[in-house]
């Protein structure tokens, strides 16, 4: 037995509670070492002595290169928790515990026949407490979100003038605007978005700002004017709850406009503002640099308009729990997405999340982590993150064919074992955003391989996100392209009936319980067979090698309720085949 490469890490993603009666625990060996792994368990308060344990043989759900991993989910189990495994191979039998391999187990008996128990030397999980059960908001695991950059999409039904503007703002700013698009634009198309199959709204910022992103926020209270007014908001609001949809909004609280009051506060009063310590890195006096000179003070990205806050500071985190709050309660929006969250202070978000759960305890809070969230998800920060893990492995095995497909499916393996179940269940999935080049450009405008991608997306756990117009077909790498003008004109209905196709085949079949599973994945033939498992088995061929692939072995028992590029037997290069299996 590999003793090395075995791995159980308690109150982690090794060992988690799922609900308040279910735990799952998870166990990592060499790939191929253990001929079984069973788990025992039991009550660690229990009145008898020795504990009293129940055993279960665990699955191998997983595997990755080089790793197997084992699963079991105990429902109904005690609250209070001690556990143990047995491993074996061949002749080898051993217990594992205490992070340690054992010949005996740890009770004790003694001549006389009294019995000296050593229960605290188990793992433990000591109790299932209701506040620390990490879920996000049924409805968002539910969701298909549809990701819009405001300026870029519409300013009427199925229109765009791109018409660039500046416009007078209060606090005597510029507001500009690129390419013209409304609030009252994305409320006409909403039937246009509903149709596709999506079922919530991201938009990015709509906050008073200078340029036209609006990630450089004057003020966190208002709309910007080119786009429209807090009425016009409103109204938005409330036909996206009227069609049963939700709507999430971006929050930019790491840094602001060097013309958000508190900063211009500074500019004119230095030393003697109330919010010196609002702002990172002050130098005085505190000027705003013409181009070319480094700034006196902390930026976002070293770009001078945007001076990077203070988020440690109390009163900061004050006026922005009370940002959360007011657009919930006032404009009744379903949750926020948060930028640059991993350079904010922790605390911060633990005061930010607390004042929104507060106001909607059903909210959705997302950071904009790129890396391992771990230290975010424990449920007091948020419930999910932008997970561009995800869209970094299928940018290398669907665009650039850098990877294999059993390295992407390992890939993809390591992030399930990443977080618990439902951490990683409620994790948005991209393949592209306002942030990085249209998925579409990266596959060199190779449509065929663009709709591999995205059906993996809409069948990987997680919930699946779209940039505006990538349903049809817009494309670019640099940044004025990859944000480009929606195409209302141009007629993409085959790429339209896809999406819509692919959404009501999850919508229809898969759940967020449900498990996920590699049945095979060929090193060189490029072909991809997985399942998705719960109340029905959905299974999913995916085919991306340029030699037609045999998927004669993967189609027995299956219904087939959608189809590309079968001959006979044979997947073509972007062939793939979705079976509701018997």
């Amino acid at each position: 037995m590999n003793r090395s490469a075995v791995a159980h890490i308690p109150t982690s993603q090794y060992a988690f509670a799922r609900s308040e009666d279910t735990f799952t625990v998870r166990l990592r060996a060499a790939k191929g070492d253990l001929d079984s792994c069973t788990l025992f368990y039991g009550d660690r308060a229990c009145p008898e002595s020795p504990v009293r344990f129940t055993s279960e043989r665990m699955q191998k759900r997983y595997s990755d290169e080089l790793f197997d991993f084992y699963e079991v989910t105990i429902s109904p189990c005690p609250s209070r928790i001690c556990y143990y495994f047995e491993l074996e191979k061949e002749e080898e039998h051993i217990w594992y515990y205490a992070d340690a391999f054992h010949q005996d187990m740890p009770d004790l008996v003694m001549d006389d026949g009294f019995v000296v128990e050593g229960r605290s030397e188990y793992y433990q999980y000591p109790y299932i407490l209701r506040s620390e059960i990490v879920k996000a908001p049924e409805w968002f695991l539910n969701a298909v979100v549809y990701n819009i950059f405001p300026d870029s999409f519409a300013d009427g039904k199925r229109r765009l003038t791109c018409g660039q503007k500046e416009q007078q703002a209060p606090h005597g700013t510029i507001s500009r605007s690129r390419l013209g698009g409304t609030i009252k634009g994305i409320m006409e198309n909403l039937d246009y978005i509903q149709e596709l199959g999506f079922t919530c709204l991201y938009l990015n910022p709509v906050f008073q700002a200078g340029e036209y992103h609006k990630y450089d926020i004057v003020d966190y209270f208002h709309v910007d004017p080119c786009m429209g007014t807090d009425e016009d908001f409103l109204a938005l609001t409330e036909a996206v709850h009227e069609r049963g949809m939700h709507i999430i909004i971006d929050g930019v609280f790491n840094h602001s406009s060097w013309y958000f009051p508190p900063f211009d506060d500074v500019v004119k009063n230095g030393e003697k503002s109330p919010y010196t310590d609002w702002f990172y890195e002050l130098s005085f006096p505190v000027k705003r640099p013409e181009e070319g000179e480094t700034p006196g003070y902390a930026c976002f990205a070293y770009e001078p308009k945007m001076p990077k806050l203070n988020t440690a500071n109390p009163e900061v985190q004050e006026y922005f729990a009370k940002v959360g709050r007011y657009w919930i309660e006032t404009f009744h929006v379903d949750g926020w997405r948060l930028d640059v969250a991993n350079e904010v202070d922790k605390n911060f978000w633990r005061t930010f999340c607390s004042a929104v759960r507060q106001a909607d305890p059903d909210a959705v809070l997302i950071g904009e982590v790129w890396e391992n969230a771990q230290d975010w998800l424990k449920g007091d920060m948020f419930d999910s993150v932008m997970n561009y893990d995800f869209r970094k492995h299928c940018r290398d095995f669907f665009a650039l064919e850098k990877t294999a497909a059993d390295e992407f499916l390992w890939a993809m393996t390591d992030m399930q074992l990443r977080y618990p179940f439902q951490v990683t269940a409620a994790q948005l999935n991209l393949l592209d955003s306002h942030d990085v080049a249209r998925f579409l450009g990266l596959c060199k405008d190779d449509y065929d391989r663009w709709q591999t991608a995205f059906l993996y997306l809409c069948m990987a756990p997680g919930v699946p996100s779209i940039f505006y117009g990538d349903e049809k077909k817009l494309t670019g790498i640099r940044e004025s392209e990859y944000r480009q003008a929606m195409p209302w004109k141009q007629n993409h209905t085959d790429s339209e009936t896809f999406v819509k196709e692919v959404l009501r085949i999850r919508k229809d079949w898969i759940s967020p319980e449900d498990g996920w599973r590699t049945i095979h994945a060929g090193h060189k033939d490029r072909l991809l067979v997985f399942e998705r498992f719960g109340a029905h088995t959905i299974r999913i061929i995916i085919h991306t090698g340029e030699a037609p692939a045999d998927t004669d072995p993967f189609l027995q028992g299956g219904q087939i309720l959608l189809l590309k590029g079968a001959l006979s037997h044979m997947l073509t290069q972007n062939g793939f085949i979705i079976l509701l299996m018997r």
